[in-house]
């Protein structure tokens, strides 16, 4: 199946197949989530069929929206499809902008609406095997040491939305 994602082409957006975004390295839309239990972030590992980062742990779940997709819509969509989590609410924390090298000759130059959801006591999370290796609960200032220590482990957005984005993000969770 191919995926159409909001890319910009010569100024306007236009829809892109996702691949061809990220091979000519093209500007585009995407969205990301972090659930959080009081200062734990639920993290996944990529599963080893993704076609860019496999095997690296990253956020809670992200994506690209489809064509006239609502970036909040994305969001709730893909939280069921990549960690079978229904039921959040995510609200919007932060919009940045980021352009990196994710390998095999791919770049993600990403316009990213990030969300946060806090986790409920009854929350289930059953990962899409497709799509996750593994979840871990991490607090967050063990997650930045980890990232710090093994930055290989982890996605370059999770790196940079730690490194540069952090406070707006996860708000007193990063200043203390």
């Amino acid at each position: 199946m191919t995926i159409m994602i909001p890319a910009w082409v010569d100024g306007t957006l236009t829809p892109v197949e996702k691949l061809e975004a990220h091979l000519k390295g093209l500007r585009h839309k995407a969205v990301s989530v972090f659930v959080l239990d009081g200062d734990a972030v639920l993290m996944q590992q990529r599963a080893m069929g993704k076609y860019h980062t496999p095997g690296l742990w990253t956020n809670t779940c992200c994506t690209h929206p489809e064509w006239d997709e609502a970036p909040l819509d994305c969001a709730i969509r893909r939280l069921e499809e990549e960690i079978g989590v229904t039921g959040l609410e995510p609200l919007h924390r932060h919009h940045l902008e980021y352009r990196a090298d994710v390998g095999g000759g791919l770049i993600e130059h990403e316009v990213v609406d990030v969300y946060v959801a806090a986790a409920t006591p009854d929350l289930i999370v059953t990962p899409n095997p497709d799509e996750v290796m593994a979840v871990e609960w991490v607090r967050f200032g063990a997650l930045q040491a980890q990232v710090d220590e093994t930055p290989e482990r982890f996605t370059p957005w999770l790196r940079i939305y730690l490194r540069d984005h952090a406070e707006k993000i996860f708000g007193a969770l990063a200043i203390s």
